[in-house]
């Protein structure tokens, strides 16, 4: 008789490290990290890899590692009564319940989980063999119980969105508790993700702004030109400006020069030297723009609207500073169209485009309705306003300085 109660009480412990071992790996294969686990699999770790299969099938792995903890919890709370019972008569039962829920909360539900937490990549890769062995063993239940759930739970729609929210989420909580280094990274991983958001209107550089070449002007004033423009790549228009014929590329123009010095002719036109222009839509999204330019191996394109009317520029350096921020080189030259006063006010030509503003002086305009400062002062004012008219958005005071016709050309500005 003694021998048998010892026996129970030996089963009883057995089921409660069973179903520690249960709870623990559910905690450590949810909480693993999927990164580091990449990495792992990737160096040829075997139990990464096993790790990664058995996350694979989240509903199968939790389905198998709940029937079980479930099984132990039941089997060894049913052992403890009977050997209650058998030490304490009915009254055991009182006893039972009181003693396997503190056993089964302390030793295997709080503790286990909380070591599997705090050692969720290392436990996860120690467990992953023997986990693996349990979830196929109990597969042929986990996948009835599956069939059942999916009738009566609907899958979530929005888990893709919902994912990117958790991603954005953690990249905001490492950023903001790090030190400078950290927040420049998660500015960085933002604008990663930001660019399926964000179209090239947004970005790009307006056609008032952009240097052009006239098609029908002489090579050898053009080589002037371009010898003093700090950009390598021009759009060619022919009669109107918003004609597009094509690109020139300073080194395309010089070898050109350069081949006319040892034939002694030069081209008549610059539309034999320049190459065709590459044409995109305003609404194209950055990240399906970036991955265009490399696919084309192309630097450049110019951005037309909906009637196929030129609107700007926009260029892969463009696309790369709104990840990594600014990258200015020895020819790059303070924003064109911003002179500061006197006063701390800012001269603005209207055509400044507001990203380009909010980025230089570390403002928050908002150009969801409008890309230029002009189109902002518009679209918040709802009329053209005259020269000398005074508004205030935004925390910011805009004074009309020049208009010339329908369109603001200078303005002055005050921060608050």
């Amino acid at each position: 008789m003694l021998s048998s109660l010892w026996l129970l009480a030996l089963t009883v412990g057995l089921l409660i490290v069973a179903s520690a071992f249960f709870s623990s790996a559910e905690t450590a294969l949810t909480a693993a990290s999927d990164a580091r686990m990449r990495q792992l699999a990737n160096k040829g770790n075997k139990r990464a890899k096993i790790v990664e299969k058995l996350r694979a099938d989240r509903e199968g792995l939790i389905g198998s590692i709940l029937i079980g903890n479930n099984a132990v919890n039941v089997l060894g709370s049913a052992l403890a009564t009977s050997f209650a019972i058998a030490l304490f008569g009915e009254g055991g039962l009182v006893w039972a319940t009181i003693g396997m829920t503190v056993l089964l909360v302390v030793f295997a539900e709080v503790m286990p989980k909380t070591y599997a937490f705090t050692y969720a990549d290392s436990y996860a890769l120690r467990i992953a063999p023997v986990l693996q062995v349990v979830v196929r063993a109990l597969s042929p239940l986990s996948v009835g119980i599956r069939l059942l759930a999916t009738q009566i739970i609907r899958p979530n729609p929005d888990a893709n969105e919902n994912r990117e929210e958790e991603l954005r989420g953690l990249i905001e909580l490492q950023g903001n508790d790090g030190n400078a280094d950290d927040r420049e990274r998660k500015a960085m991983l933002s604008s990663i993700l930001d660019l399926n958001e964000i179209s090239v209107e947004a970005i790009m550089t307006h056609r008032g702004t952009v240097s052009m070449i006239n098609a029908d002007d002489q090579v050898e004033d053009i080589l002037r030109y371009v010898l003093n423009s700090p950009h390598t790549r021009h759009p060619v228009f022919s009669g109107k400006s918003d004609n597009i014929v094509g690109v020139l590329h300073v080194k395309d123009l010089l070898r050109a020069v350069g081949e006319a010095e040892t034939s002694m002719i030069l081209p008549e036109t610059v539309q034999n030297i320049a190459s065709d222009a590459y044409f995109i839509p305003e609404t194209t999204l950055l990240f399906d723009q970036l991955q265009a330019f490399r696919s084309r191996r192309e630097h450049f394109a110019v951005v037309v609207d909906e009637y196929g009317d030129f609107r700007g520029i926009v260029t892969l350096e463009d696309i790369l500073e709104e990840i990594v921020g600014d990258i200015d080189d020895e020819h790059d030259i303070d924003l064109a169209g911003l002179t500061p006063q006197a006063d701390g006010s800012w001269l603005v030509d209207g055509n400044v485009t507001i990203r380009d503003l909010n980025r230089t002086l570390g403002w928050h305009l908002p150009d969801e309705d409008a890309s230029t400062v002009a189109g902002l002062v518009l679209f918040e004012s709802r009329t053209i306003p005259s020269p000398g008219q005074e508004f205030r958005f935004h925390d910011i005071r805009f004074r009309i300085v020049k208009r010339k016709g329908n369109r603001l050309t200078r303005l002055r500005l005050w921060a608050k």
